[in-house]
């Protein structure tokens, strides 16, 4: 078991090292980021309501999630401030436990307050979890969701989800911007 769980570990160093090595280009990133952006505003509302006061929206529209035992996820996306991309930016998260499977999904986290925006823009990391309160946004939430009951910093919406693994979360994820070519 404990070969097990090294080898699990150089496994996963090893993906997320290559994804930096076959990273997307700023063109790629951001068609994806159009595509799901446009997609998400059309298909939830209380998205659409939150695009018209956020200060910005960082969208990953592929984030690939796999583990078994020891797990990551990483991807790719772009903040867009009044419609423009302003910053390129990566999510990666390793994780630990009783997990098995592979996952694809997007997510959008939207950024309501000038103070939160600037906490990620300043941060040399953005941590989820550290700093500004993030609101996961569930079919629940969204009923009851519109511009003036928005009362917190960043919301985040789940989208495009494929795949067989359990769970969903931002919890112990660092989001760091990039430079694409």
């Amino acid at each position: 078991m404990k070969y097990f769980m090294r080898l699990s570990g150089v496994v996963f160093l090893f993906a997320i090292s290559a994804t930096q090595l076959f990273a997307d280009s700023a063109a790629e990133i951001d068609a994806g980021v159009d595509a799901a952006l446009n997609q998400l505003l059309a298909s939830e509302p209380a998205a659409a309501e939150l695009s018209k006061v956020a200060k910005g929206i960082l969208v990953y529209p592929d984030v690939w999630k796999a583990g078994l035992i020891v797990g990551g996820k990483f991807g790719e996306g772009a903040l867009r401030e009044g419609g423009k991309t302003v910053g390129y930016y990566n999510t990666v998260a390793a994780s630990y436990g009783l997990q098995a499977g592979v996952q694809k999904f997007g997510y959008a986290l939207f950024f309501i307050t000038d103070e939160a925006l600037a906490h990620l823009k300043d941060s040399k990391g953005f941590e989820v979890g550290v700093g500004p309160s993030v609101v996961v946004v569930d079919k629940g939430v969204a009923k009851a969701l519109t511009t003036t009951t928005a009362k917190d910093a960043i919301y985040a919406f789940f989208f495009n989800q494929k795949g067989l693994m359990a769970g969903l979360g931002l919890e112990g994820t660092k989001i760091t911007e990039i430079d694409p070519k």
